[in-house]
């Protein structure tokens, strides 16, 4: 399976009667998908994780705002629970069959931890949580990309024949050039989201990370410096 992407962010001034109105402030900034725009998804949990979720609303119908999703939220506020919004917003995927680069809507969920939901989980992943989506889409495959791309494996190492053809053709140094730039693309876009969120929102810090990546950030700072 994949690795996903992650975005940790801890706000100033987080507590029980700021939250929702921190995450309504985040949640503006989001850059929604052009083609499904809004908000699709609404998961209230208390306690725990193992817990039955206390709402579970599929939003797809009518797709909501920031502000009318928190209106939803605000009548489950509690320091013990957590929220969960999903959404998309447009980023550039290869499309192997086709053999070139759409830009199209990926899966965006965020987070809200009550400081007590969890025993305090918001201390480790952040008061609030985005999964930005598949790893690859900001690091590339294979090391193909950044500073350390002269190692790289070609395709008679891939493990799977798809794998096997995509190294194949990005061993065309266009093929590689557009990868690069379609990635930095992808990376801009989680940055100017990020720098919009530390706008709109007293943020103390955030913090980039992945499940693959040992540095994520430090991953995609090599592939921006690369040009």
């Amino acid at each position: 399976m994949a690795n996903r992407a992650y975005v940790s962010l801890w706000s100033k001034g987080f507590s029980e009667a700021t939250m929702l109105e921190q995450f309504q402030q985040l949640l503006t900034t989001v850059p929604l998908s052009a083609e499904r725009p809004g908000f699709t998804e609404l998961v209230i949990r208390a306690v725990d994780p193992t817990e039955t979720p206390l709402v579970e609303r599929d939003l797809r119908g009518k797709a909501l705002s920031a502000a009318e999703l928190i209106e939803l939220a605000a009548e489950y506020l509690h320091a013990d629970s957590e929220y969960e919004v999903r959404t998309h917003w447009d980023l550039w995927v290869y499309d192997a069959e086709r053999g070139r680069w759409q830009r199209r809507p990926q899966r965006l969920a965020l987070l809200c931890h009550g400081e007590e939901y969890d025993g305090g989980i918001y201390a480790d992943v952040g008061h609030f949580q985005a999964d930005v989506g598949f790893e690859h889409l900001f690091t590339g495959h294979a090391g193909l990309l950044g500073w350390r791309a002269a190692g790289s494996p070609g395709p008679g190492t891939a493990a799977h024949p798809a794998e096997a053809e995509f190294l194949a053709r990005m061993s065309q140094p266009e093929n590689l050039r557009e990868y690069h730039l379609r990635t930095r693309e992808n990376i801009k876009e989680l940055m100017d989201w990020m720098r919009a969120a530390e706008e709109a929102v007293p943020l103390e810090r955030y913090r980039l990370w992945s499940e693959g990546e040992e540095n994520f950030e430090s991953r995609i700072d090599e592939i921006l410096a690369v040009h």
